[in-house]
């Protein structure tokens, strides 16, 4: 019989500099790699398998922007954003939504969550890049 419980999966990646903290958290490991390294080269950047992992993860960090996919097992997008807008100290964090849902009934439930945007996956580089040059922007 298989496992079913999610296996936890935590990279970071350790720069010193002043670059912005990116949390990426999917349960998609191709999402992850892929948008680790769409990132890496302009953030710090940490990804997550698991919205139960990012939570966790939440408790001890606290990273500048939060790209949390809508869809997944357990603890899924909106949970997640719930349990970060009720802490004192994440309730600031911008969260980008991802999404590979564009029906409208997805997309109103991702903005009724009132998160700093979504993104249709999958996304390409440059757009990716814009979007969150204008959350931290202020746009």
């Amino acid at each position: 019989m298989e496992d079913k419980k999610p296996k936890i999966i935590l990279e970071q990646s350790y720069d010193l500099s002043n670059r912005k903290h990116i949390l990426i958290v999917d349960d998609d490991p191709e999402i992850l790699k892929t948008l680790r390294y769409y990132l890496q080269e302009n953030y710090k950047v940490t990804v997550v398998n698991s919205g139960k992992v990012a939570v966790e993860f939440l408790l001890k960090f606290t990273p500048d922007l939060i790209l949390l996919d809508y869809m997944m097992p357990m603890y899924n997008g909106a949970a997640v954003l719930k349990i970060i807008k009720s802490r004192e100290a994440t309730k600031n964090i911008p969260v980008l939504f991802l999404t590979g849902q564009t029906d409208k009934s997805t997309v109103m439930e991702c903005l009724a969550l009132n998160p700093a945007g979504y993104i249709v996956k999958p996304v390409a580089r440059d757009a990716l890049l814009a979007k969150l040059e204008n959350v931290f922007m202020g746009r």
